[in-house]
């Protein structure tokens, strides 16, 4: 079944039981999208958050929002600006680690991107640590029952076309400590095969370790399409799936979400209007998850859905 398939069996079985655009204030005439996963300090619960001008690209700002209404979030007064895209977020041990794509320049003109990571246990004092491999976004991370730490990569190429298939790939691999992570080692992680079909790719956003020692996964899975004028078109999805550390093996890959389970909303062009670029999720007391996305490449939203990793353990 292609990913196209997979997209028109799932919108027709889907349950999204609550389905909201989030608003941002601090920040006005700008948009917010491709959030991180809300999280809580000192009582608090915080997420970052890009930040751009509707009419440009490649310069943003990644900002700490903090909660303050039901899908209401604003800027933290006088909080670091970091020039970054896409931010996400890992807790390790005690500390929060945040990672986002920095785009660089040559003579005035885009030149290349690597992920950039900073880490702390105080969210005024996060601190730059290392750097990710050229041209490669999606890198995340995830602690591990015995203490140490997993990496998921997620390189991207038109060689790894013509080889794999797919336009990207994912890869895995473990470190001992946060200082053991390098460029080196985030190229050079083992890839887990079967993920993605002919022509497609996409990467992890959120890995979670669950009680079962197995890793589920929030990520976005994605393919090119056609609009009704002919035109190209990007189509990202919400999908999830469940990674066995021990075994390599990955399973119960399905898709969580897409375009038309969140409100109506503008896009940044007309070629991402049928985009959504998964965040994570978080859990409630009734056992739903909210699932938060970019929307569009200049909105973010939330939908409740069902537990995405159902017999396949808890979040630890």
């Amino acid at each position: 079944m292609t990913l196209q398939e997979q997209r028109i069996e799932f919108e027709a079985a889907k349950k999204i039981y609550e389905s909201a655009t989030l608003k941002f204030h601090g920040v006005d005439g700008l948009d917010v999208y491709n959030i991180s996963i809300p999280f809580k300090r000192n009582g608090k619960r915080y997420l970052f958050g890009r930040v751009e001008h509707r009419e440009e690209w490649a310069r943003s700002w990644v900002r700490l929002f903090e909660e303050t209404g039901q899908d209401e979030w604003t800027v933290v007064k006088d909080s670091m600006i970091y020039t970054l895209e896409d931010p996400y977020i890992s807790e390790i041990g005690d500390e929060l680690v945040m990672g986002g794509t920095h785009v660089q320049y040559q003579s005035g003109r885009y030149s290349t991107f690597f992920g950039y990571f900073f880490r702390g246990t105080e969210l005024d004092n996060l601190y730059y640590f290392t750097t990710g491999p050229n041209k490669m976004k999606d890198i995340r991370l995830v602690p591990l029952t015995d203490g140490k730490i997993g990496v998921f990569s997620r390189p991207r190429s038109t060689e790894m076309r013509g080889k794999f298939g797919s336009e990207s790939m994912i890869g895995f691999t473990v470190i001992d400590r946060l200082e053991d992570l390098t460029a080196d080692v985030i190229e050079n992680a083992p890839y887990i095969h079967g993920i993605f079909g002919e022509g497609e790719w996409g990467g992890v956003n959120q890995a979670y370790l669950l009680d079962s020692g197995k890793i589920g996964v929030i990520g976005h899975i994605c393919y090119q399409d056609k609009d009704e004028n002919g035109g190209e078109v990007k189509v990202y999805l919400n999908m999830a799936f469940v990674f066995d550390p021990t075994t390599r093996e990955s399973s119960d890959l399905h898709l969580i979400g897409s375009r038309p389970c969140y409100p109506p909303g503008p896009s940044k062009a007309p070629y991402l209007a049928d985009c959504v670029f998964s965040s994570g999720i978080v859990m409630r007391p009734d056992g739903k998850a909210d699932l938060y996305s970019g929307i569009g490449d200049c909105q973010a939203g939330r939908i409740t859905i069902d537990y995405p990793f159902a017999g396949n353990g808890h979040l630890v």
